[in-house]
């Protein structure tokens, strides 16, 4: 241990600098090709963080980033005898500073490589190149820099470079009575810079309509879906009836049932129970007890629950417990529903069942916005389809608005799962057709 230590921290030979100067050298190269500035491979810590966003691995950059500089300032504070090499372990003894470094650098060494795997990915190269990335990364920094025989297949977008000029769409126009969603742009800070998750994404939903979302995955719908909720706000107007959602949030946000993936229900109470509960927190204040009791029978009758009212939650099946938590959702009658997979392990009858029901609210004269990941089974219930697509700069994009119909006719794809690998990646089994069809309803928008 105390040998690695030594190893560790004698980082003034000669061959170590000439190595390290190689390397950010090749890395300035790499960087500029992905379209990155260059001048942060200059940079400790950063430049392992926008050499993963090269690589799409930015979560793993952020820990080869925050291991990366623990070590640092675990050197600095040597150098500054804040903290002492240790001595000679006792028999039997633990060396507590000499496993945290080798536990930080375990970590980083195992981070990197799957960054470098990366790389591997976006250069188009084959596997073995790891073999020379792990103990002599300045040789391939240099290669793959300098050579013009290896390119990126694609680039990250320019922390500098401000948003393309070219919308998917013009605005809107605004419904009096309906969804109206005229999304600019939503931006997270990520790490060292902003990303931009979607953005010009323009349309109006009236009510009575069930819309299929599709996308693949990372190209925004739950972004998206969290936008409109206000959940996650982004710089838009979304109108629901013409008020604004965001302005008008306390107000709004009962307007609006929301279903995740997952459910929150106790599983020791009953379905009644859970409902009766619900209505107290949904329902006005000043709502009678025979108001609320009516509310439940109703929404247990909608989706054909009445008759296990007095189950356990625990006991119920996959499908039950769907209908439950689309039950709490509509027990405040709100305008519009949405639901993140609703269908997510049912099987093909049970899960045509529940999007029956769900078409059923929507002919109630709501808007039903729904994420599946099996749309061709129940394709005959929705009216339109809403498509997101990741653009070259992998931002979220609306790719398509319109009816069932249209989409089929617009892709040129009779299937909805044959429309989605269309526009998804080829690195994930897609044609890479995203940004065509992108351009293409924009024109179709601005005629």
């Amino acid at each position: 241990m105390k040998l690695f230590l030594q190893v560790f921290f004698d980082s003034d030979s000669w061959l170590w600098a000439s190595a390290t100067a190689l390397y950010l050298v090749g890395l300035w190269a790499m960087l500029k090709k992905s379209g990155v500035p260059g001048w942060w491979a200059l940079i400790p810590c950063a430049r392992e963080y926008m050499l993963a966003r090269c690589a799409e691995r930015e979560p793993e950059g952020r820990i080869t980033s925050l291991t990366s500089f623990a070590v640092i300032v675990i050197r600095v504070l040597i150098q500054l005898e804040l903290l002492t090499l240790p001595a000679e372990a006792a028999e039997g003894g633990i060396d507590i500073l000499a496993i945290l470094i080798l536990a930080l650098s375990l970590i980083r060494l195992i981070y990197s490589i799957r960054v470098y795997l990366g790389l591997i990915e976006v250069y188009g190269r084959r596997r073995r190149w790891l073999w020379l990335w792990i103990p002599l990364d300045f040789i391939p920094a240099l290669i793959w820099g300098f050579s013009s025989r290896f390119q990126p297949l694609w680039k990250v977008e320019d922390i500098r470079r401000e948003l393309s000029d070219v919308t998917s769409s013009g605005m809107a126009n605004i419904l009096d009575d309906g969804l109206t969603v005229n999304l600019r742009v939503r931006k997270v800070r990520e790490f060292l810079h902003m990303k931009t998750l979607i953005r010009d994404i323009h349309l109006s939903i009236p009510p009575g309509r069930m819309v299929l979302l599709l996308g693949g995955s990372g190209a925004g719908k739950t972004v998206f879906l969290n936008a409109i909720c206000g959940y996650e706000k982004a710089d838009a107007s979304v109108l629901l009836g013409g008020v604004d959602i965001y302005r008008h949030y306390r107000k709004m946000q009962y307007q609006i049932g929301y279903v995740p993936q997952l459910d929150t229900m106790r599983g020791k109470d009953t379905i009644n129970g859970t409902l009766m509960d619900e209505a107290k927190l949904r329902l006005p204040k000043d709502a009678l007890p025979s108001e609320r009791r009516a509310r439940v029978d109703r929404v247990l009758d909608i989706f054909g629950l009445t008759p296990s009212r007095t189950h356990l939650v625990e006991k119920l099946s996959g499908g039950q417990r769907k209908r439950v938590s689309i039950a709490m959702e509509l027990l405040n009658n709100p305008a519009l529903f949405i639901l993140d997979e609703p269908d997510s392990g049912l099987d093909g009858v049970m899960a045509r069942e529940l999007m029956e029901q769900l078409r059923a609210v929507a002919d109630q004269g709501k808007i039903v916005i729904v994420i599946t990941h099996t749309p061709d089974r129940v394709i005959d219930l929705f009216d339109d389809v809403i498509v997101l697509a990741k653009d070259e700069k992998r931002v979220g994009r609306l790719a398509f608005y319109g009816s069932v119909d249209e989409a089929r006719a617009f892709f040129g794809r009779e299937r909805m799962e044959d429309i989605v690998k269309a526009i998804n990646m080829k690195s994930v089994g897609g044609e890479g057709r995203a940004d065509e069809f992108i351009a293409k309803y924009a024109e179709v928008q601005h005629a």
